[in-house]
């Protein structure tokens, strides 16, 4: 009976560390040479590495287009308060022109790699109600809701798409609310800094194991940080080096 026992808890672990899956950060950007965060390039890179997903950042010009970009300004330019048709030009690092949400999508949409969206905050709730509301409906435009998982800082933002399409799957990554309140809230995750699991607050992740609550971690380069949060149990890690952790869990199976 024992052995039996013991059989069942090393297939249980197994099975959750089965699931312990690599999110590129900003699409696969960090090669030989390197391409720019957040570029169609980096994402076509994490798609042929076939990582689980991709994370990017999404934000609304002035007269409403959504864009790729991770902070407010590109190149000392202010996307909010900017129109599309004076920020369509701006150049990525790597020459490619800013990224549409539309064209980000047509690319998500020829592989199976998860697409990891981030909708940053605005600065106002109606802004980000606007946001959500026209970020959804492009990623239905292009029959990508089964492909889509949904995180953001702002809490309403979080509470926003869920409130507009309960199916979406949703992470919030701000830190300050336990697996719990996010249950309570009826968001599906926590994808927090690993500081939060592993110093701050160590039993989050038992805790949000028990409760069914998503646990990602976020941005993790040291593989030796990684081996903890594996061993942790932790379910998704968005690395700027995921060709090394996967061959980490390569070397793991």
């Amino acid at each position: 009976m024992k052995k039996l026992i013991l059989l069942a808890t090393l297939v249980g672990a197994n099975f959750y560390h089965s699931q312990t899956q690599v999110i590129a950060h900003r699409g696969f950007w960090k090669t030989n040479p390197t391409t720019a965060e957040n570029s169609i390039a980096a994402l076509k890179n994490a798609q042929k590495l076939k990582v689980y997903g991709s994370e990017f950042d999404v934000r609304m010009t002035k007269d409403g287009v959504l864009v790729i970009n991770h902070d407010e300004h590109i190149n000392g330019v202010e996307i909010a308060t900017s129109d599309f048709k004076s920020l369509k030009k701006q150049k990525l690092s790597n020459g490619e022109n800013l990224p549409t949400l539309e064209k980000y999508l047509k690319q998500g949409k020829k592989s199976a790699v998860k697409l990891i969206l981030e909708i940053k905050p605005a600065k106002t709730p109606e802004l980000e109600t606007e946001m959500v509301e026209k970020t959804l409906a492009m990623v239905e435009k292009f029959h990508l809701q089964n492909q889509t998982e949904y995180i953001s800082f702002s809490l309403h933002i979080a509470k926003e798409l869920k409130k507009q399409n309960p199916k979406a799957l949703v992470q919030y990554l701000a830190g300050d609310l336990s697996p719990q309140e996010i249950k309570n809230l009826g968001i599906d995750g926590v994808d927090y800094h690993y500081n939060v699991f592993l110093e701050k607050h160590q039993d989050w992740i038992e805790q949000a194991k028990n409760l069914g609550v998503i646990t990602n971690v976020w941005t993790v380069n040291d593989p030796e940080i990684y081996k903890k949060l594996y061993d942790a149990g932790v379910q998704f890690v968005t690395t700027n080096t995921p060709d090394v952790f996967l061959n980490i869990n390569k070397s793991r199976e």
